[in-house]
């Protein structure tokens, strides 16, 4: 099999989609499976590899994370040609993706896609609900030639069914477990943030509107006026909103940047809660990864999330933007040890069966099983 894959976002991008194609391809070299990316240029390295195709960009405005590619039409029609892919997949809805769909129909190549990223409910978070209708509109148009939709949740498969979404399959993401677990020096982490506090609550993601990170500050202060001076806070990612989260907060908040690898998981592995209260996500890659380090999960009762955690069990959820309820739950957890200790246990445990071998194993049997559907559907 041939896979073609167009893409707005790839490494070394730092994001969920990006690190999880990055990992597909991975596993794709690993098994012996042919494929090509086009994807946007995000640095002066490595602009041309031999399966990664990469163009000139400009960031998205509302995600800079996500290019805005100007892809070389031309380049692309000769490689899909030379290449000859048995399928296509488009990860993003904008120029790389819709690049891919224009020679999947021009080309008559199979195409699927996935829905990796809930734009709708970004709009709120940027004063653009009004264009709520024009984007649905186009997402329907820009979906409707796929074969099937791969999204990461029931949640997100649900919510797209509501929009009348058809051909929907889950493909949930897992964990590396040879980083991502709980055997590190705890005490490391201590002395490199000069942690002097009994407990060290976090939170890893994009510091952005989307992911309502001006609850922590605000989580903070009721945490402080509950006489709580035993907790630090590690703040891991960068964002637009970096500078107005650090004028929010307390002494008792570092913020660390960007982290990946061992250094992420050493701060998961070293932490006592994982507190995430985006209600954004159509997955929630970072908290399987907190699960997977042994580290419970405080998040927000909607989306991919409350796919991942089981109430009570791997961590609490709460209702969005109810900073109160978090307050609650923290507390609730730092109080009883041997709970918390206990969901540490269960969300490693859960972590452990979500192997990326699988994932992207049922992942490819879907393509094989849509090109024989094909060629029978071609044959009759």
């Amino acid at each position: 099999m041939k896979i073609a894959i167009f893409t707005d976002t790839f490494a070394p991008d730092v994001n969920g989609v990006a690190k999880t194609l990055k990992r597909y391809t991975e596993y794709l070299d690993e098994n012996g499976i042919d494929y090509r990316v086009f994807a946007p240029k995000s640095s002066n390295k490595d602009l041309f590899s031999k399966h990664v195709l990469r163009f000139t960009s400009l960031p998205f405005f509302m995600y800079p994370e996500c290019r805005l590619a100007l892809p070389n039409i031309p380049f692309v029609k000769e490689e899909l040609l030379s290449f000859k892919p048995d399928i296509i997949h488009v990860a993003t809805p904008f120029n790389i993706g819709l690049c891919g769909l224009h020679f999947a129909k021009k080309l008559n190549i199979p195409i699927v896609g996935s829905y990796h990223t809930d734009f709708d409910k970004y709009l709120q978070y940027y004063d653009m609900q009004f264009l709520s209708k024009v984007l649905w509109k186009y997402m329907h148009w820009f979906h409707r030639p796929l074969r099937k939709i791969f999204v990461p949740s029931v949640d997100t498969k649900n919510q797209l069914q509501k929009q009348g979404f058809t051909n929907l399959s889950i493909w949930p993401r897992g964990v590396d477990q040879s980083t991502f677990h709980d055997k590190y020096d705890q005490d490391a982490i201590r002395k490199k943030y000069n942690i002097k506090e009994k407990y060290i609550l976090l939170y890893v993601g994009r510091i952005s509107p989307e992911k309502d990170v001006m609850l922590l500050p605000e989580i903070n202060q009721l945490l402080l006026h509950k006489n709580r001076n035993d907790i630090h806070w590690l703040i891991v990612g960068d964002g637009p909103l970096k500078n107005d989260l650090e004028s929010s907060a307390s002494s008792n908040m570092t913020f660390t940047g960007f982290l990946t690898g061992e250094d992420l998981a050493q701060i998961y592995a070293s932490s006592d809660l994982f507190v995430f209260p985006s209600a954004t996500e159509t997955f929630g890659n970072v908290v399987l990864e907190s699960l997977a380090c042994g580290t419970p999960v405080i998040g927000v009762n909607e989306g991919g999330v409350r796919s991942i955690i089981q109430q009570d069990v791997t961590g609490m959820l709460c209702n969005q933007k109810d900073s109160e309820g978090f307050v609650e739950a923290i507390t609730a957890l730092l109080a009883d040890k041997n709970k918390m200790d206990m969901m540490g246990y269960q969300g490693r445990k859960y972590a452990l069966t979500q192997s990326w071998d699988a994932i992207f194993g049922n992942l490819v049997a879907e393509y094989e099983a849509l090109l024989v559907e094909e060629e029978y559907r071609v044959l009759a």
